[in-house]
């Protein structure tokens, strides 16, 4: 199932994306918040994880495309959050686009679009989202899509060692009553 904004279509993974996923992967700008360069398999498999999602008819990244010229930009969605931390289960909503789309309010566009198809559709009650404490781009994007800053919900990243720069992470989180 697509869901569309008036400048960007989000869709099911193509044979298509790979490519320009794996370019996008490997950016040291885009990876600077989110770990080292993925390699062409671990880009493949994280394409192909979220494509079993979407299978199974459940919640994932999806692909993100321009409307007017089908251009592969990134990729937004809403999946199960893959770690145990104070607040999980949970699903969490998350976006990753080239940079050459940063700053145009393209994340916030289509995480909002996202936000209100996971409560819509799936019917969650309550969506998180966490990054890098100096992730200040992304933490911005929260708070225009209407996620609260939890102050006290802070962590540090379970699949990163507590010395990796990575590791401390602020978390947010939006409600379905905060859309309703």
């Amino acid at each position: 199932m697509n869901v569309e904004t008036p400048r960007l279509r989000l869709r099911g993974w193509l044979e298509r994306d790979r490519a320009p996923f794996a370019k996008l992967n490997a950016d040291p700008n885009v990876m600077k918040f989110l770990g080292p360069a993925l390699t062409r398999a671990q880009n493949d498999a994280v394409i192909d994880a979220q494509m079993a999602l979407m299978c199974a008819g459940r919640p994932a990244f999806w692909a993100v495309e321009s409307v007017s010229d089908n251009q592969f930009m990134g990729c937004i969605g809403v999946k199960k959050v893959n770690f145990e931390a104070a607040f999980t289960p949970a699903y969490e909503i998350g976006w990753r686009l080239g940079a050459e789309f940063w700053g145009q309010g393209y994340a916030t566009e289509g995480a909002k679009a996202a936000l209100a198809h996971a409560f819509e559709t799936w019917g969650m009650d309550e969506i998180y989202s966490f990054t890098v404490l100096d992730n200040v781009s992304s933490q911005s994007v929260m708070q225009k899509i209407g996620m609260t800053h939890l102050p006290k919900g802070a962590f540090n990243h379970p699949k990163l060692a507590l010395d990796d720069p990575l590791s401390p992470h602020v978390l947010y989180r939006i409600r379905r009553e905060d859309l309703l």
